[in-house]
């Protein structure tokens, strides 16, 4: 399909996710047009910078906020792209007033045409300069480094350093960036967000309220770096960012759209520049955990001691074994120590088991 026809296709019907899976790795080019909200006459400018990658900005008025939604890292957690995809349809017929600029970003969209998690590797295993460690070897290391770079481009930045985070914590422009996933899993708690390390920052309340807003209350709080997307714009531009787990994964067409109402009404009066309404923080309204142990697959043996349908922040009493690995095993060392995020099967030396512990904020 040629440029234009990419171009009127995507004018007619709003559907950058069809396009996007269409062009798994690539589209012929980027292109750019004008769009017209229905109700206000107020135009904004559209870039489709590469496949999966697309960004709007208002062209009346002032902008204060500059916005990252991403979804698709992983191409089998359909329900966060569908509710982006909807978002962008509804900016690109003119139904949504857009008041901030906004950068969409689905991420995986080979490992959606295939309704797996990833094609050769774990994406969001990738970010933070990690998909060059031992060179671009997979097209996933190629597209994580495309992704890093729409943000750096997105924020206007001319390469990743201190004065760029010094400049967002002064306040010149807001930035954020939510990415949107699905756990592999049931949880107790089937709406959650991990919220990356600050490196001795405070955790921001005000964020946590916007959490609340979106029908998460369940907040992970992570303590130390990862290669995770979200943490890679938290800690290389300062913005506000989370990984929000929302629900379970299932294939696309079968999410129940309605338990997502709050998320998507939330991310469209923050797009729409519409008064948020945040309810102030109160701790009683909100499950904080804090990361206990760490549990990484270093040998082939590696299996977990609990089921496949157990479900995520299921808690074990003190020295009950999770895991072997090998000649070794791991153990609950803690009073109401929980497990997230565990996959047996995943590469060499990577991340197979979370434990987690109640905390709170100060």
């Amino acid at each position: 399909m040629t440029l234009l026809k990419l171009e009127e296709q995507l004018q007619q019907t709003g559907d950058f996710l069809s396009i996007t899976r269409q062009h798994e790795w690539s589209l012929p080019d980027s292109f750019e047009f004008t769009v017209t909200h229905q109700a206000s006459g107020k135009q904004s400018k559209v870039s489709v910078i590469d496949t999966g990658i697309i960004s709007f900005e208002p062209l009346d008025g002032e902008t204060s906020k500059d916005i990252v939604l991403s979804c698709g890292v992983h191409g089998n957690e359909t329900a966060p792209i569908e509710i982006c995809a909807e978002l962008v349809r509804q900016l690109i017929k003119g139904e949504l007033l857009l008041a901030e600029r906004v950068l969409f970003l689905f991420g995986n969209p080979a490992a959606m045409n295939i309704s797996q998690r990833f094609v050769e590797e774990n994406m969001n295993r990738l970010f933070s300069g990690a998909h060059s460690d031992g060179g671009l070897i997979n097209k996933e290391r190629i597209r994580a480094k495309a992704l890093e770079q729409a943000i750096v481009d997105f924020y206007g930045l001319d390469k990743l350093d201190n004065e760029s985070l010094a400049e967002s914590e002064t306040g010149e422009r807001y930035r954020c960036h939510y990415d949107l996933h699905t756990a592999i899993r049931g949880a107790k708690y089937d709406k959650f967000a991990v919220y990356p390390f600050r490196h001795g920052k405070p955790w921001k309340k005000e964020q946590l309220s916007f959490m609340h807003a979106c029908g998460v209350n369940t907040i992970l709080l992570s303590h130390s770096p990862t290669t995770t997307f979200s943490y890679f714009s938290s800690n290389n531009f300062g913005a506000d960012a989370f990984t929000v787990e929302l629900g379970k994964v299932k294939p696309f067409g079968e999410n129940n759209m309605t338990e997502f109402e709050k998320v998507k009404s939330t991310l469209t009066r923050l797009i729409s520049g519409q008064d948020l309404a945040l309810a102030p923080y109160n701790e009683a309204d909100f499950n904080i955990f804090e990361i206990d142990q760490t549990i990484n697959k270093e040998t082939e043996d590696f299996v977990l001691n609990f089921a496949d349908d157990v479900e995520n922040f299921t808690d074990y009493p003190i020295g009950y074994v999770l895991a072997t690995d090998g000649d070794i095993e791991h153990k609950v060392r803690t009073q109401g120590e929980a497990i997230i995020f565990p996959n047996a099967n995943v590469a060499m030396g990577q991340r197979a088991l979370l434990t987690v512990k109640p905390t709170s904020i100060d």
